[in-house]
């Protein structure tokens, strides 16, 4: 053979095998080099392919493994790049980066060290028939975070820390020196800072003492951490924000007046941050005139400030249970930027001309100077509703506008809006902040007027970017612009929904967008206060595509509208920070900064999307967590109580229930019911009995008993009530004493028997 044949030939057998070292004896072995000069040419080979990093050498001299980083030159269609979604016991899934792709399935033997949320490359084997796709993690490409929060358990010479989250299947290991004055059973955050190749964990060193478990302060931050959101802001930023001040005369001169226009906020009693106001005239022609005024973040927060580069990175505030961590300082949010009642404030606004029927005759978009009449809670604002009677001027323009959000609905849901209203869990908290009561928040019309409003606002902006205009009827889609959209639904999952809901006695029409809208609200309206109604909610929900933000606009799906984007909160969304930068760009205001500026890149934009997407996932998760630790710190001296509940998951672990009235969740291990042996039935969402064909099914009512709660892990254990237990009658409990031997676990089987509850 040539020389660069024998170098292919040596890259394969390397490729084939990422984590094995060969020596040049191993290889002409392989490759069927026998005599002396055929050894040297491998020998030759090997050493040009270190030279040029297709090969590295190996902790024994004269070994060589392959550079994960020349693979994809190798083998191409054998190697796949995605994104590892680890699952409890190690077991794990790529998720390809290339669309179309099947996950894939990764065992734990497999993983080679990644984490949840890794980008990774994987060698694909072999594929089976009737087989999902299997591979092994050859490389990790990027680590999705390094910092990670969890109870340390210390030893004499070394600790290691184990972790709250579920998807986190290794403890990381700390050297005594590395403890930074943590003790044991603290809660901790920890920097991984090594994981070498033989080790089987991770190590790392403590960055930060949380303090003890149970602490809500302590679990919240804990939280906060565990998704990578800042506990406070660094120094440069508070001190950036003490500076700013009031706006001044010079800053108010220029702006469209509104101070002397009917202007107030509806907002929920409790919120400190209001980004958004309603302004209401009547004018003489016999329309009115509805200003939507913004405050307005971008003319304080200047690009590359250092508040403007720590909003970026959070993307968000973050809102869970107990607090709010802001985007943007106290000072701004709270403060400067907040449209407080008698404070004149400076903001951005979107003013429209609209008839009685809610149709938008003529808008204006620009700076604007308000001060706000009235700060409003959704409360008041409903009854005023409700009784159909305003006792002022303000109170009267609450009832015509409700009016006109009633016409903006109607006319959304005509044009083929789908009506998702997903429920939101409440808690009552004492001066601990421990719940003490737990509660569904409900959206009435006072929420749907402000929404409407926001809605209109947020398209007629992004309309204006992007909608085709003049007589030339050209597109200003070359305009770099931020979008929120939304895909249409994944067809396999629709198609099995569809299936689904027809097993129910329920027809769905998908020949068309605007007939399954329509399907999927009638199925809505239809399906309420049935026990079904939470199951084809939550499967409903699974069918369609997650919004996000993109400088492509495909539109918003489940709005139906050709064009939207965010605007009206960039007091909490950063998107909507861009939006105002860039919709000021477009409009040329006078005496702005940027209408010197180059064309804004769309690239660099398209970046700022992607990661704004990935943060608003993170708060969404960050909310959902500190939601279970309450449910879970709800439940935790109910141990032994039965509740009502409905079946919200099925899986080959268990039910999943949630309790009737506060949405509690938790798992009844499949392993609990004894009656008979069950198995999944994936494609009905319920779970079948081999011997007797009980089933049980998604939206199925049952009572469960609360069993366990691991405050640790936020989870929850219940055990089902049979009607015969239900209706036998009750018995005080017995009073303490010995226990006799017969009916009493050992404590090595109680651990035991929690151990299997817990997997």
């Amino acid at each position: 053979m040539k020389q660069e044949e024998i170098k292919n030939q040596i890259l394969k057998i390397f490729a084939n095998n990422p984590f094995d070292a060969f020596n040049h004896k191993q290889i002409s072995s392989r490759i069927g080099a026998n005599s002396k000069a055929e050894r040297q040419a491998v020998i030759r080979a090997m050493q040009e392919l270190a030279k040029e990093k297709a090969l590295i050498e190996d902790d024994h001299k004269g070994k060589y493994k392959i550079n994960p980083k020349s693979i994809d030159d190798l083998l191409p269609k054998s190697y796949v790049v995605g994104t590892i979604d680890m699952k409890q016991g190690g077991k794990a899934y790529v998720i390809p980066h290339e669309e179309g792709r099947e996950d894939i399935q990764i065992s734990p033997n497999n993983t080679h060290h990644a984490l949840h949320g890794d980008t990774v490359r994987v060698l694909m084997f072999p594929q089976r028939k009737l087989h999902k796709p299997e591979g092994q993690v050859v490389e990790i490409l990027k680590r999705a975070k390094s910092r990670f929060v969890g109870v340390l358990q210390k030893q004499e010479r070394f600790a290691f820390m184990v972790s709250d989250s579920r998807t986190m299947n290794v403890d990381i290991f700390i050297h005594v020196d590395d403890l930074g004055g943590a003790e044991n059973g603290e809660k901790v955050l920890v920097e991984m800072t090594d994981w070498p190749e033989r080790m089987n964990n991770p190590v790392g060193k403590v960055v930060k003492r949380l303090g003890r478990p149970g602490d809500n302060n302590v679990e919240m931050q804990s939280i906060l951490a565990e998704y990578d959101f800042p506990l406070d802001f660094p120094s440069d930023v508070e001190s950036e924000a003490k500076k700013i001040k009031k706006p001044t005369k010079k800053e108010i001169s220029g702006r469209r007046d509104f101070r002397d226009v009917l202007t107030f906020t509806i907002d929920p009693a409790d919120a400190k941050d209001f980004d958004d106001a309603l302004s209401f005239r009547e004018l003489e022609n016999g329309h009115v005139e509805v200003g939507v005024h913004i405050a307005d973040v971008s003319h304080y927060v200047k690009p590359g400030s250092a508040i403007d580069r720590e909003a970026y990175e959070r993307g968000t505030s973050v809102y869970l249970v107990d607090r709010t961590i802001p985007m943007l300082p106290e000072k701004l949010c709270n403060e400067v930027c907040s449209l407080r009642q008698d404070e004149e404030k400076l903001c951005f606004s979107v003013v429209m001309e609209m008839d009685a029927k809610g149709k938008v005759l003529s808008s204006w978009m620009g700076k604007t100077v308000i001060n706000s009449n009235r700060r409003m809670a959704y409360e008041e604002a409903q009854e005023i509703i409700e009784s159909g009677q305003g006792v002022d001027a303000v109170g009267e323009a609450v009832l015509k506008l409700h009016a006109i959000a009633t016409q903006l609905r109607a006319a959304r849901y005509k044009s083929g809006a789908i009506n998702f209203e997903t429920q939101e869990v409440k808690f009552q908290l004492d001066e601990n902040a421990k719940p003490i009561g737990v509660y569904i928040k409900e959206s009435k019309e006072a929420n749907w007027l402000i929404e409407e409003f926001m809605l209109l606002a947020n398209k007629t902006v992004a309309e204006f970017i992007g909608k085709p205009s003049g007589k030339t009827g050209k597109t200003s889609s070359t305009r770099t612009f931020v979008y929120r959209v939304h895909d249409e639904p994944n067809p396999e999952k629709l198609n099995t929904f569809v299936e689904f809901v027809a097993k129910l006695g329920f027809s769905m029409k998908t020949s068309s967008r605007k007939a399954l809208a329509e399907s999927y609200n009638r199925l809505f309206e239809n399906i309420a206060g049935r026990g079904e109604e939470h199951m084809v909610d939550t499967i409903a929900i699974r069918t369609m595509s997650k919004a996000y933000y993109s400088t492509e606009n495909i539109g918003h799906y489940g709005l139906a509208f050709p064009y939207y984007t965010h605007f009206t909160s960039p007091i909490r969304r950063y998107p909507d920070l861009m939006v105002h930068r860039l919709l000021e760009y477009y409009l040329g205001v006078k005496g702005s900064e940027r209408t010197n500026e180059k064309t804004p890149n769309r690239e660099i934009y398209e970046d700022y999307c992607k990661h704004c997407s990935i943060m608003e996932k993170k708060a969404a998760d960050a909310e959902r967590t500190s939601v279970k630790y309450k449910q879970a710190e709800f439940l935790a001296d109910k141990l032994g109580q039965v509740f009502p509940a409905l079946i919200s998951g099925v899986s080959k672990w268990g039910i999943y229930a949630e309790i009737e009235g506060n949405k509690c969740e938790g798992m009844i291990p499949i392993g609990s019911l004894k009656d008979d042996y069950y198995m999944l039935d994936e494609d009905n969402y319920q779970v079948i009995g081999r011997r007797h064909g009980k089933c049980y099914k998604l939206g199925y009512p049952v009572h469960i008993r609360v069993k366990r709660v691991d405050m640790l892990k936020k989870q929850i254990d219940f055990e089902l009530v049979d009607e015969e237990e239900l209706n036998r009658p009750q018995h005080p409990a017995p009073t303490k004493g010995k226990a006799t031997k017969k009916g009493t676990p050992s404590s090595k089987s109680k651990s035991r028997s929690r151990r299997k509850s817990a997997q």
